[in-house]
């Protein structure tokens, strides 16, 4: 218990989001370790006092499980074991490598979609789009929603009206805060989002994909993106890179050589910035001593001009319970083209000068970026893109990288790129998990050190750990799910478990060394005899796992895998490997000492006397002093 307990409370120094997530979980445990070690102490024997009744036949000599049934192949085949321990040693380092290589090729992934039954679209139109424009893109997306529903319940063999339970949108900025890792976006005429929820929550996913695809190839002139929640920290677009610079051209030609390496990457789609495009202005300038001579300043031009373009109010007029505003301007066919605004008089609000436009200003065409995002002080453009349905981020992100180095390299002094998305949380995460996972095994060392009085022997109990850790990734292979913070916390938490069967195994091996037994059928034995409690320990640890591994959906696939494949390979591990483990460190490195403790001391007068009456301990002194071998007598 103390060792589990170890293995759990390093996850307490977590921080961030990461650790709020995962902060409910070592506290749990926690408790619930020494929960059980209380019950297994009182009210077990209990019921083993109240149910429990003699066996009608006796239990079996240890002479006879060594000669009959599975014992006797184990017997055997430990023995065998032992006598070519080093064979087996570098056969279970093959095992390692091979492992490791076939674990080269794993899928990553940050944390795991988890089933939830909402989801959410953004809507994004050109930067410029009224919001008029915003709502009618929304009501269209409405209507495809409805129909791809409908279609993909009538083909999975679902009732169409029992897939979507509600549509909600948001016109011209985001929703409250309906779940921790979403922010909602600023208030913005060309933005809208659109929060989905099903019944049930196993369709949000393939559902997401289908509307993806129908919005993608439907609705024209946005940019929309269909997304499921996240669990862990908010990520955001997954593959992402930021650049950095000060010249506002020359970080969007970086930034468009960056947008078409991710086009050409296979599984990339959506790609884009974070500032959008640029769009067409048009800017009136003032010659301000012009306009001081004309005795005009900026704000008659201002009022002048804003007033013939989009209309002065000049009164209401009431409607029943409403008022409308009576607006002045100018005719439609005098303000068609912009020209027509340098025809415009400016009038003087504290005279009655008029001065022609065109005498004290002139305009002024071109693009202008709408936004400009800094980070740490330093203008910069995030180019990011989204992995197509069943592809992760890490492949695209895999794909992207080489070519993206290499057009990096070639960026002027003062401009450079660092990698975002989930690579860049899933680094941040790994190194507070290294932090987690050593200070997991120095508390299980120093709770060894404790329990076995010796510094050497946890070494053997840490040298089986690698082979539960191998089999772990290789399950996560096998099962095609992705090496992420739960694959991860899956692994880490399975070192406790296997501790613990070691320390079973190392119990009955310390007590036939205090014995004085043979050190090889000690070896034997420990296995034979301790191998009901491990096989019950793990049994029933896999066959909980696999219902949570089956139906616990993507988040939680991970972690079982990885404890069902590391437990079921460590059963094996704790029985053969770590018997020739012991011997290699005893007969081979002779690093730990098997010595038969030898006869115990006769107890000698001194030390029998205070234990007897004062009548027979007068007997004792004087035998003692007239026999030799008086202890003898009196033991």
């Amino acid at each position: 218990d103390l060792t589990n307990i170890a293995s759990y409370l390093p996850f307490l120094t977590l921080t961030g989001d990461v650790g709020k997530f995962i902060y409910s979980m070592p506290i749990v445990l926690t408790m619930s370790l020494i929960a059980s070690r209380i019950v297994s102490m009182t009210f077990i024997p209990l019921l083993g006092k109240l149910l429990l009744r003699p066996r009608k036949r006796p239990e079996p000599t240890l002479e006879a499980q060594r000669t009959r049934g599975f014992g006797r192949v184990y017997y055997r085949a430990v023995g065998w074991a032992l006598d070519h321990r080093k064979l087996v040693f570098v056969l279970s380092l093959g095992l390692i490598a091979g492992g490791g290589a076939l674990a080269r090729d794993i899928k990553q992934a940050f944390f795991p979609k988890d089933l939830s039954y909402l989801s959410f679209i953004d809507v994004w139109l050109p930067e410029d789009a009224p919001l008029s424009e915003t709502r009618a893109r929304v009501e269209e997306v409405r209507g495809v929603i409805a129909r791809t529903a409908e279609s993909w319940a009538r083909r999975e063999g679902h009732d169409p009206d029992e897939v979507l339970s509600s549509v909600t949108a948001f016109i011209g900025g985001g929703g409250p805060r309906f779940w921790f890792s979403v922010a909602p976006e600023l208030p913005q005429l060309n933005y809208a989002q659109l929060l989905i929820q099903v019944h049930d929550k196993h369709a949000t996913a393939p559902l997401v994909a289908e509307l993806q695809r129908a919005l993608s190839t439907t609705v024209a002139g946005a940019r929309i993106d269909v997304r499921q929640l996240e669990t862990g920290k908010a990520v955001g677009i997954p593959v992402a890179f930021r650049l950095s610079g000060e010249d506002i051209p020359t970080l969007r030609a970086y930034a468009d050589q960056i947008k078409a390496i991710l086009r050409t990457t296979p599984g990339a789609f959506g790609v884009r910035d974070d500032w959008g495009n640029d769009t067409f202005s048009v800017k009136l300038e003032v010659d301000a001593d012009r306009a001081n001579l004309s005795g005009v300043t900026n704000l008659d031009v201002a009022s002048s001009s804003a007033a013939a373009m989009n209309g002065a109010v000049v009164g209401q007029l009431r409607d029943g319970d409403r008022e409308l505003n009576i607006v002045a301007r100018l005719r439609a066919d005098e303000r068609a083209q912009i020209s027509d605004l340098q025809d415009l008089y400016v009038v003087s609000q504290t005279s009655a000068q008029k001065v022609p436009l065109r005498q004290v200003s002139h305009l002024d065409y071109g693009f202008r970026t709408e936004k400009i995002r800094r980070r740490n002080q330093f203008r910069t453009i995030t180019v990011s893109c989204y992995p197509a349905t069943g592809v992760l981020s890490s492949q695209v992100l895999a794909a992207a990288l080489p070519r993206i180095t290499e057009a990096g390299a070639r960026f002027a002094p003062g401009y450079r790129w660092e990698l975002g998305g989930e690579k860049e949380e899933q680094k941040k995460s790994m190194a507070q998990m290294a932090v987690v996972a050593g200070l997991l095994f120095l508390a299980i060392f120093m709770a060894l050190v404790v329990q076995f009085k010796s510094a050497i022997k946890p070494v053997i109990v840490f040298a089986a750990l690698p082979y539960g850790a191998i089999a772990a990734v290789v399950s996560l292979v096998i099962a095609g799910a992705p090496m992420g913070f739960m694959a991860i916390l899956g692994i880490i938490s399975l070192m406790g478990v296997i501790v613990s069967h070691v320390i079973v195994l190392f119990d009955f091996i310390e007590e036939g060394h205090e014995r004085g037994a043979p050190m090889r059928e000690t070896l034997l034995d420990a296995g034979l005899l301790r191998l009901r409690p491990v096989l019950v320990t793990v049994i029933a640890t896999v066959l909980g796992l696999f219902p949570l591994a089956r139906h616990g959906g993507p988040l939680w696939e991970p972690l079982c895998y990885a404890q069902i494949g590391g437990l079921t390979f460590a059963t094996v591990i704790t029985l053969v490997l770590v018997p020739v483990l012991y011997a290699i460190f005893i007969l081979d490195l002779k690093i730990v000492r098997w010595d038969r403790p030898g006869p115990a001391a006769r107890p000698t007068v001194d030390h029998v006397v205070p234990t007897l009456p004062p009548e027979l301990g007068e007997l004792a002194r004087a035998l003692d002093g007239e026999r030799p071998r008086a202890p003898t007598m009196i033991e």
